[in-house]
């Protein structure tokens, strides 16, 4: 995304946008502030996006507590001086992708624990099922409220909050002794997770500037494709040499070097002002989340007309409608509205959203087409899926993502990503049915993908609120890539059990997945056809998750570059005015 664009009464430096003020600032949001600097436009509530605020906690901001150059006096940052860069942001970033990496490791590290847990705690399909989603269906749906905790409160107070709770919820699910007890620790760990999730991005906004951070952002990004990789391998690995509850233990000495680390070195920022906090807010948007990711999840299972499903997702939407009812009525918002009258917002969500769509819901089948389709074990399949992550993390260790948006732009950048990685979908689909070379093929063009629109699509998201928001926004970023992959796997799926049954032969008709398909037929013809009918429901799947990806691509850049363009008379406008 291109940088926001300054504020006529701070003008643009060379090392990004200024630091925020001194405590003495009021804060940007206040009605009838007593200090304003000269020329500043007063901070639009409704038809429009607010001017950009800044934390009011400069102290804490800033690397030794003491005030940011340009702070104090009146409360308004030197215009004329250049904000000093925060000397220690890298080794920041290496540590809040540390925390980062906890939690994503843990996403996908339980699944290769399925077979262990089933056998040694009596788990029923049922349970071992809410023992995967308790920990997407708690976090997914408390990122919003987690992202206005943190922006409130303090982002590192939350970040230490969420490592010590993902860290307690490790230890009690790695000795539960019942599959309810392992459910409701995993809930727990979802919890930290939501809190996690959001206040990493949001540090990062905070400490990095403009021109530096989409690289420090796609660094970030990198970390959570690792984390997708590397988890079936780690758990693999611990399962192999240790009982079940290894795979949560591992988490609690990163968790406690994770505090330690985040205590003594990064920068408390916060931006609450003397707002209030939105509780009924919180409260709706959590029920609102919860409710449709529940029913996103149940959907496959219980069928999407089920009594379960409708419930679930009416009180989900009718619950995200009084969200949406009450924050445009209650002074102080948890989530501002009027963001969604910005163009780059609204741009960046539409495409988040059908690009996560896409992508959760191919990544889901890709582990299919491994196991089941070109028959590798799970371990093997997993270690064949690294070179999709191997190329997120090599290409934004080099900083490709980060060059190419400062010289094509956010529009082009997310297009050319999203391209690449539609094509890659579309090869694993087309040519990867008959052998792993296809599938190689198309793991190396979607990490290439990834790598470069990724970043790009959560600087747009960012660069779009207020830094004073930072959490709310990281929060607006997790519930979308929640919500688009959840409806992904879902939508995906569906797509390919219509296809798989429309091709079944007759013997197997009715079957609801390859195993069953497979116990009803008795001649060598008739498995080649069962075999054969999975395969071509599999590819239906992935190149409609291709067509998904290359849509959000397209629509992204389509409403940024707009949206630059409406931008960009309003610039020289403001450029001339303050010259006059």
């Amino acid at each position: 995304m291109a940088a926001v664009p300054p504020s006529p009464d701070r003008p643009p430096s060379a090392d990004g946008p200024p630091l925020p003020a001194g405590p003495a600032a009021p804060h940007a949001d206040a009605p009838d502030s007593p200090a304003k600097a000269p020329g500043a436009r007063p901070a639009a509530r409704r038809g429009g996006v607010p001017a950009p605020a800044t934390p009011t906690d400069a102290r804490d901001a800033s690397p030794s507590g003491a005030e940011p150059p340009g702070a104090g006096g009146g409360g308004a940052a030197d215009a004329d001086e250049a904000p000093a860069r925060h000397p220690r942001r890298w080794l920041i970033l290496a540590v809040i992708c540390l925390a980062q990496l906890t939690v994503l490791l843990d996403n996908t590290i339980l699944t290769v624990a399925v077979p262990s847990l089933t056998r040694e705690m009596g788990a029923s399909t049922a349970d071992v099922q809410w023992m995967i989603n308790a920990y997407a269906l708690v976090q997914s749906g408390l990122l919003l409220s987690a992202g206005s905790a943190a922006d409130r409160y303090g982002r590192k107070k939350m970040l230490v909050t969420g490592l010590l709770v993902f860290g307690l919820g490790s230890v009690a699910a790695a000795y539960a002794q019942t599959p309810g007890q392992l459910i409701a620790a995993r809930a727990g760990m979802g919890v930290g997770g939501a809190l996690l999730m959001t206040t990493t991005l949001a540090v990062v906004v905070q400490v990095f500037a403009e021109d530096e951070r989409p690289k420090a952002i796609g660094l970030w990004g990198a970390v959570g494709s690792l984390g997708f990789a590397a988890g079936p391998l780690i758990g693999g690995s611990l399962l192999n040499h240790f009982w079940w509850g290894a795979i949560f233990l591992i988490n609690v000495p990163v968790a406690l070097i994770g505090v330690v680390a985040v205590a003594r070195m990064v920068p408390e920022s916060r931006s609450g002002g003397g707002e209030r906090p939105d509780l009924p807010g919180a409260l709706l948007s959590t029920i609102g989340m919860t409710g449709v990711v529940f029913a996103i999840i149940s959907g496959p299972e219980h069928g999407w007309l089920s009594a379960r499903v409708l419930v679930a997702a009416a009180v989900g939407l009718v619950a995200l409608a009084a969200f949406a009812a009450w924050e445009r009525h209650v002074p102080y918002p948890m989530l501002d509205l009027s963001f969604f009258e910005d163009r780059r917002f609204v741009g960046a969500v539409a495409g988040g959203i059908l690009i996560a769509f896409g992508m959760g819901g191919s990544l889901f089948l890709l582990t299919q087409h491994l196991q089941l389709v070109l028959g590798y074990e799970p371990l093997a399949a997993g270690l064949r899926t690294a070179p999709l992550a191997l190329m997120i993390v090599v290409l934004n260790l080099a900083g490709v993502g980060a060059w190419l948006l400062t010289r094509f732009g956010t529009p082009g950048t997310i297009l050319a990503g999203m391209a690449m990685l539609s094509g890659g979908l579309a090869v694993v689909g087309l040519l990867g049915r008959d052998g792993y070379g296809g599938v190689f093929a198309g793991l190396v063009l979607m990490g290439s993908g990834m790598a470069v629109a990724m970043p790009a699509m959560a600087t747009a998201i960012m660069s779009a609120i207020p830094p004073a928001k930072a959490g709310v926004g990281a929060g607006v970023n997790g519930t979308l890539t929640e919500f688009g992959n959840g409806l992904g796997v879902a939508t995906l799926g569906a797509v390919l059990n219509s296809r798989f049954a429309a091709l079944l032969p007759a013997a197997a008709a009715g079957a609801g997945s390859l195993p069953t398909a497979l116990e009803r037929v008795d001649t060598a013809s008739d498995r080649s056809a069962v075999h054969d009918a999975f395969a071509s429901g599999i590819q239906a799947s992935e190149l409609v998750g291709a067509g998904a990806v290359l849509l959000g691509g397209v629509l992204a850049a389509l409403l940024l570059w707009r949206a630059e363009r409406t931008a960009e008379p309003v610039r020289k406008a403001d450029g001339v005015a303050d010259a006059t």
